[in-house]
């Protein structure tokens, strides 16, 4: 970014402004569509501002890992296509894309919104292994956001097949259900741009940005996850704002949430 740029958004940020006209604890628009891929378990498409973001379950039998041969599987991943953005090429995930799809995979699995428990097949033997595959179509900033708020609604969404262990390993059996789910995970971004902090970066202001942190909270209100990033750091006081802008404005997006998904 040209320092004309970013001067402008350090000096609108002192005036309590933004460059796109929000106001600092605001975040954009967010609409989402939910069952959009008919072949996957469950699918949805986020748009937050002009990001958007698809993202497809997919759901079959899985071996364990061997310390946990109780609980089903959850990985998450993410992959940003060519055309969302002038920078991005072809080729292996770069450092940026891994730490996307590893922030958006923790906040949903310390928020415990997929009951694990009752995923398995055969204990040590076979479990559901359940993918969520985030997949980035247009990148303008917070794709921590964009990318949780998709796969959070695609699992919702999911139906599962279900499957007993027979002699030859898991048999597939007739009907579908829902996932086991116990909460909502809803996540917040937040940025450091010249001692101000604001909620849901665009693109101009990710690029400009001192340090960032993301925090997800569940149902009730309690903070589940927590990441920091960027070069510079977050004061006990800044800390503290950032969790009640986490706070404040999860529950006006987990009832977006709810209503896409019960549509």
């Amino acid at each position: 970014m040209d320092d004309l740029k970013r001067n402008r958004i350090i000096e609108l940020l002192q005036e309590e402004k933004r460059i796109d006209g929000r106001a600092l604890k605001e975040y954009r628009s967010i609409s989402i569509d939910v069952n959009v891929i008919p072949k996957a378990n469950g699918s949805a498409r986020v748009r937050l501002g002009d990001s958007e973001v698809i993202c497809g379950i997919k759901i079959q039998p899985d071996r364990p890992f061997s310390d946990v041969g109780e609980k089903g599987i959850f990985i998450c991943t993410a992959e940003l296509l060519p055309l969302s953005h002038p920078t991005v090429e072809t080729g292996p995930p770069n450092e940026s894309v891994i730490e996307l799809a590893r922030v958006v995979d923790r906040g949903i699995r310390e928020s415990h919104m997929i009951d694990l428990s009752q995923l398995v097949i055969k204990k040590d033997e076979s479990v559901v292994g359940v993918f969520a595959d985030n997949v980035v179509l247009d990148y303008d900033g917070n794709l921590f956001d964009a990318c949780s708020y998709a796969a959070t609604s695609a699992i919702l969404t999911a139906k599962m097949p279900r499957w007993e262990y027979g002699e030859a390993g898991p048999e597939l059996q007739d009907g579908l259900e829902p996932l086991p789910t116990t909460t909502i995970p809803v996540s917040t971004t937040m940025a450091k741009i010249g001692g101000q902090i604001v909620a849901d970066p665009n693109s101009d202001e990710w690029d400009c940005m001192d340090a960032r942190i993301t925090i997800t909270t569940n149902s009730d209100g309690d903070i589940c996850a927590l990441q920091k990033g960027g070069r510079s750091g977050f004061t006990a006081d800044e800390l503290a704002t950032c969790g009640e802008i986490a706070i404040n404005s999860s529950g006006k997006i987990r009832e977006t949430l709810q209503a896409a998904v019960s549509k």
